[in-house]
């Protein structure tokens, strides 16, 4: 093995994808993953590398609308997809629904978990599924929170679902 030659440059995929709205076509090697290549690539910083094993949820995006750990997928098997990232929800001066209701609530600490929380958050509302604040705290499991803001998080999801869901969460919890 001769250590003094270079090596070959590795292949790339060109790829299409959707972030935030605006189309990139990209040409990238076939393992980067969408977290890697948000965070280098396009310098969309928001989104979090926490474990890089799909185990906390730090790196939750939303990929045509459904919530996904972005450390597991490689960016190649997205090809024409629509991705959003915590920089795609909102601005500072029209924040989304789930942003503003995590400021009002203290949903955060250190905040470092806070973009994945709130990306997930956004999928679980448009899922549809949670009509409790159990079913809430069940279907954001998968995103962990050192600080310990699961109260004020699951608050700020009741907040959002609005004064009906709120009062079937109510109701459920007594």
């Amino acid at each position: 093995m001769d250590l003094g030659q270079p090596r070959a440059p590795s292949p790339t995929v060109p790829v299409t994808l959707t972030i935030n709205g605006t189309n990139h076509s990209l040409d990238i090697p076939p393992f980067v993953t969408l977290l890697d290549l948000l965070r280098g690539n396009l310098a969309l910083t928001g989104t979090k590398k926490g474990c890089d094993h799909g185990q906390c949820g730090a790196c939750t995006v939303l990929v045509d609308g459904v919530r996904i750990n972005s450390c597991l997928k490689f960016a190649v098997s997205l090809d024409g997809t629509e991705i959003t990232t915590i920089e795609g929800l909102g601005t500072p001066d029209h924040l989304h629904p789930l942003q503003k209701a995590f400021v009002e609530h203290d949903a955060y600490q250190c905040g470092y978990c806070t973009p994945g929380q709130i990306c997930s958050a956004a999928g679980l509302l448009s899922e549809g599924h949670a009509k409790s604040r159990e079913e809430i705290r069940e279907l954001m499991s998968g995103n962990l929170c050192r600080c310990g803001a699961y109260t004020n998080i699951a608050d700020a999801i009741e907040d959002v679902m609005g004064a009906e869901g709120r009062e079937t969460v109510r109701e459920a919890a007594e």
